[in-house]
């Protein structure tokens, strides 16, 4: 049996968590309302559209030229504003792919070594990612970023395994709610400040350094932060050390007991995980695609530019932010899961229909429902399927199947939107998040605990002391 942590080491483990993640994903939205202009930056340097310029031999313009012939394929024409949109597409892409690679290892890396490690580890390639992308004067140089940053970033997971490791069942989906909160948050604050950074030019060979010099910072500051404050909490590395059942790094000392055996507790399953894993990558197939082609569409039906898409988003991940905070932590998982399936399919009728900027905020506020409950919710259930020693590899596995279909997403959504129109797109879209609700509601059920909750008021006072 695994012994319970003690409230005292819960709280301060959620705390760096909470800290370290909240400015890990700040650091990684800066670059997301950069990338059109980044990109543009680079294309004018090294595949520039005067035809009058010689033509050039370098890896960004056979991309290009590979990015044509991907165009030419629709019947219907694609405007050439839309070039440094599909290659933000396609790199996005690369890196949720890479990720759906990387996951796994990650996650059994931190079952075997210890969450700390592997945490570590990470944040030392996120930091070697971000250097690359200061250093980048050239796209070459910019992918090398990208690629580097997929393959290891490992936060989120390794985040989501440390809070399981310190959580009993009682608590487990409003410590998932309060890892959701800090992704609404940084998508609240984190593009707009990323843009911000971006007026100020401090290197002339590459206009966006200052944004990644600060991307950078925190990157570094949070890699230090981890380092002296977070305690190793797998079970496994911690029961026969620690009387509190976490094992510090050595900047404190605390009274030992005498070693005990820890042996694995079985795992009565209800939902499979390759159940759970599929229903992630159903989900994020088509949220995803939808997610993408948003833009597209507030700037076809309402000639939205970057500042007005900007505030949409940061209005969707302020919404999110409340219901993660609010609502969120204070449902059972399965319930969170089945809210936000539905408010997606909800939103994907709307966006096939509007015409109004009103019923746009409609739909983001469906959207921010969705942001705020499925993936915390499948995480939450995802753990509650898994014994301690399994848990890191596990989760892993979740979300490589869910960047998998994030991946995959925007490219096949936004192929149907080019080739057939909006009402098509999303009329497909609606029929595919109809499956996933009918995945959600008539084949996963709830894990034995995960419904013995406390009240709200009670879980409430409880969360406001652990913070």
């Amino acid at each position: 049996m695994t012994t319970p942590v003690e409230p005292a080491t819960r709280k301060r483990v959620l705390k760096v968590i909470f800290f370290s993640l909240l400015l890990d994903l700040i650091s990684f939205t800066f670059i997301l309302p950069l990338f059109p202009k980044l990109l543009e930056f680079y294309r004018n340097v090294e595949a520039p559209l005067d035809p009058s310029a010689p033509p050039s031999k370098t890896l960004l313009s056979s991309v290009l030229g590979y990015l044509n012939t991907y165009k030419a394929s629709f019947a219907r024409p694609i405007d050439s504003r839309y070039d440094i949109v599909l290659l933000g597409g396609a790199l996005g892409s690369l890196f949720s792919l890479l990720q759906a690679i990387a996951s796994p290892i990650i996650g059994h890396f931190s079952d075997r070594y210890g969450r700390r490690t592997a945490l570590l580890l990470s944040m030392t390639g996120n930091i070697l990612s971000v250097l690359l992308w200061v250093m980048a004067t050239d796209f070459r140089t910019f992918l090398a970023s990208r690629i580097i940053g997929g393959l290891s970033e490992g936060n989120v997971q390794l985040a989501t395994a440390i809070a399981t490791d310190i959580s009993d069942p009682s608590k487990r989906g409003s410590t998932m709610a309060l890892i959701g909160a800090c992704f609404s948050i940084a998508f609240t604050f984190g593009p707009a400040l990323g843009a911000w950074l971006s007026t100020f030019s401090t290197v002339a060979a590459n206009p966006f350094a200052t944004a990644a010099g600060v991307s950078l910072t925190l990157i570094v500051v949070e890699t230090i932060y981890l380092y002296f404050c977070l305690p190793e909490t797998l079970p496994a590395l911690t029961q026969n050390t620690q009387p509190t059942g976490v094992q510090t790094n050595g900047t404190e000392t605390e009274e030992k007991k005498p070693a005990t055996t820890t042996i694995p507790v079985a795992v009565h399953r209800t939902n499979s995980h390759f159940l759970l894993n599929f229903t992630h990558l159903s989900f994020l197939l088509f949220f995803s695609g939808m997610e993408f082609s948003l833009p597209f569409m507030t700037y076809d039906l309402f000639g939205y530019d970057s500042s007005k898409n900007g505030r949409l988003l940061g209005f969707v991940g302020l919404i999110a932010s409340l219901l993660q905070g609010g609502v969120t932590r204070r449902l059972p998982p399965l319930l969170s899961v089945r809210i936000g399936v539905v408010a997606c399919l909800l939103a994907f009728i709307m966006l096939g229909r509007i015409t109004s900027v009103l019923g746009l905020y409609g739909a983001a506020t469906l959207l921010a429902t969705t942001s705020a409950t499925v993936v915390t919710g499948l995480n939450a259930l995802s753990s509650f399927e898994s014994h301690e020693g399994e848990r890191g590899g596990k989760l892993g596995m979740l979300r490589s199947w869910g960047q998998l279909g994030r991946g995959l997403g925007p490219v096949l959504f936004t192929s149907v939107y080019w080739w057939a129109g909006r009402e098509v797109a999303y009329g497909i879209g609606a029929l595919g998040m109809s499956w996933v609700a009918m995945l959600v509601m008539y084949t996963l059920r709830t894990p034995p605990g995960s419904e013995k909750v406390k009240t709200a008021a009670k879980m409430m006072a409880d969360e406001k002391k652990e913070l």
